[in-house]
C-alpha cells in the first residue's frame, strides 16, 4: 500500500471533490467561504498538495452539499 499524498487513490480523491464543486456550480472562493478557510486551502486539496483527514473531508462534503456517505460510495478503490 502506498502511503505518499501522490499515489492513485489519492489523486482519485481529489479528482472528485474538484468534479463534485464545478457540478455545484461553486468556485474555490465559495467552498473556501462555506468551510471558513483561505482558498488556497481548497486548491492545495484539489491539486492533491495537501492531505485531507476524515473530519475534514466530512466537513468538504457538506460544504459540497453531498452526503459523506455518497462522497466514499464514489470512490473506486481497489482495497
Amino acid at each position: 500500500m502506498e502511503k505518499s499524498i501522490y499515489s492513485a487513490e489519492y489523486q482519485q480523491l481529489c479528482r472528485l471533490l474538484r468534479e463534485l464543486r464545478q457540478e455545484a456550480g461553486l468556485t474555490q472562493v465559495q467552498v473556501a467561504e462555506r468551510l471558513g478557510v483561505p482558498q488556497s486551502f481548497v486548491s492545495k486539496y484539489e491539486t492533491g498538495e495537501r492531505r485531507l483527514d476524515v473530519v475534514e473531508l466530512r466537513h468538504i462534503s457538506a460544504a459540497l452539499n453531498v452526503k459523506f456517505t455518497d462522497l466514499l460510495s464514489q470512490l473506486d478503490l481497489d482495497l
